[in-house]
């Protein structure tokens, strides 16, 4: 592969967005570049009063087929194949009249953006790009004398790089630009493929897929020692990597996946019910509450477990407002996110440089579909998003005594946070807050007692002469196995049960139930979370 720095004759622009094209060419025209395009590309650079040679020209064929064939000829992909120190493709150049084409800038049909925005599937296949791809792929494979250019955020970086060297381009410089332009060709058929999966209702397909965007490198993962970045998908969907950043130094690894974990729980409640707050550590809720104003809700979140709240981070459901904000800055906080905040609230935190604010505009839909990828040892593991839910009318009351009312809607509000517990999950609910959350354990009962001490715990800081739990309601993401849990919840003070059931000890369980005079509902539906 040469390694020297190869001049910048003649270009090929055939691109869909037109932004900064016009800069691009008058640029090159006037470094003596000859231009050749296609289609409305030519003719916007012609409309702009600069030279430029129809590809048509040079191949001697019209476009044809509705744009489908225009590119797909010798006379370009010669031009871009062709190693200029080889001695036989320069015969052959020479002798069908190839010419060299030093760069090539690119950008594909709107695929993705024709299927967000809900196209037929008609309409989508017309928008997968053919010529561009195995242009952009033949210019990459010959980087070694070919520059190729396949993102707008490009083209400054392009001309810098021809002021610095007097016309021409590096190879270092053409290495860089090959690797981005195979990496925009994977994550285009990766998007198309991913599209026909569904189209075609292929749920396990042979293949798949999956690709990202820069965003940002982080300072380190997890931990010190472990280099992370982070990488957008392109999904729509309101939340932390689609967000506006208002204040604070840049999000880390734990900070992302932490906000996540906090928006996509405070989602599970309705805006239209009323406000509510999640406050999360290590991707676990520490209190979760809803309230008649939003500051409320947050008071009553972190009421749950002040000691885990300090640098946690914060989601809310409804507008961040000047009365909240006061609240939250008492303490330290690594990040709030919620769909909009008022210029006061904004105004508060203004004096918290490190504190993160976050803004999305609205709320991710907790019922919508989507899949989920986790890597593990040699493969990936891909699910559904959980989208599971339950309405009243979906639970099954399975003891003599029905819950009351109150109990009912804190049953509902504790399987909602249940389901963002990491299992075995156990969460104790009153008056529509935790008042205790037991996470992770590798036993039930374990989680259940953990809960319960933590109650204990804050209800001494708060000065009360009862745990939190007592007249609590307890959820549990998955069915208890033995009674030993049921009846730990009971002695903390639970009066109400919810729980999937389906444990082949039901029937002992509910008996439990009944002896210690507790109302069960079971969902018939379990929500691990690992």
């Amino acid at each position: 592969m040469s390694d020297t720095l190869q001049p910048l004759r003649r270009a090929l622009l055939s691109v869909s967005d037109k932004t900064g094209l016009i800069d691009l060419a008058q640029a090159l025209d006037a470094r003596g570049v000859e231009l050749l395009s296609t289609g409305g590309t030519a003719k916007a650079i012609r409309d702009a009063g600069l030279p430029v040679k129809d590809v048509s020209e040079i191949t001697n064929f019209p476009e044809m087929m509705d744009g489908r064939v225009k590119t797909l000829h010798p006379m370009v992909h010669g031009g871009l194949l062709a190693l200029r120190d080889n001695a036989d493709h320069v015969a052959a150049m020479d002798e069908h009249g190839i010419g060299n084409i030093d760069l090539l800038v690119v950008n594909l049909y709107p695929f993705e953006a024709t299927v967000a925005a809900g196209a037929d599937y008609e309409t989508c296949i017309e928008n997968i790009d053919i010529g561009g791809p195995a242009m952009i792929r033949a210019a990459a494979k010959n980087h070694g004398f070919v520059s190729v250019v396949v993102d707008v955020e490009d083209y400054a970086g392009l001309l810098d790089e021809l002021d610095a060297n007097d016309g021409q381009t590096t190879l270092t410089f053409r290495q860089g630009l090959a690797q981005a332009a195979y990496a925009r060709t994977g994550a285009y058929d990766a998007a198309v493929s991913t599209w026909m999966a569904t189209a075609i209702g292929a749920d396990a397909p042979r293949r798949k897929a999956i690709a990202g965007t820069f965003v940002q490198e982080m300072r380190y993962g997890e931990n010190p020692h472990q280099a992370a970045s982070f990488y957008s998908n392109g999904d729509t969907r309101f939340g932390v990597a689609t967000a506006e950043q208002h204040q604070g130094k840049a999000l880390s690894y734990n900070n992302i996946n932490d906000t996540d974990a906090a928006f996509e729980l405070v989602a599970e409640f309705d805006p239209a019910n009323g406000p509510a707050c999640a406050i999360i550590k290590h991707a676990n809720p520490c209190g979760v509450a809803t309230g008649a104003t939003l500051a409320e809700a947050y008071q009553a979140a972190f009421d749950c477990d002040r000691t885990s709240a300090f640098g946690g981070i914060i989601a809310l459901n409804q507008t961040l407002d000047g009365a909240t904000a006061e609240q939250i800055v008492e303490i330290f906080t690594e990040v709030v996110i919620a769909p909009d905040v008022t210029d006061e609230a904004k105004a508060v935190f203004a004096a918290k440089k490190n504190l993160r604010l976050l803004t999305t505009g609205g709320l991710p839909d907790v019922r919508s579909g989507g899949q989920l990828w986790k890597q593990v040892s040699g493969g990936y593991l891909i699910q559904d998003r959980d989208n599971g839910f339950v309405e009243p009318s979906d639970l099954k009351v399975v003891t003599k005594r029905q819950p009351s009312a109150q109990e009912m809607a804190d049953l509902l509000v504790a399987w909602k946070i249940a389901k963002h517990v990491k299992s075995n999950a156990i969460v104790y609910v009153k008056d529509g807050a935790t008042v205790g959350v037991g996470a992770g354990q590798m036993s039930r009962v374990d989680s259940t007692r953990i809960a319960a001490r933590k109650a204990q715990d804050m209800a001494d800081v708060l000065g009360l002469d009862t745990p939190l739990t007592q007249g609590s309601v307890v959820a549990s993401d998955a069915f208890f196995p033995f009674s030993d849990g049921l009846l730990t919840a009971a002695e903390a003070g639970a009066t109400a049960v919810i729980q999937p059931g389906g444990s082949m000890r039901d029937e002992d369980v509910i008996k439990a139930a009944d002896d210690a005079g507790l109302a069960m509902v079971f969902t018939g539906m379990r929500h691990f979370r690992h």
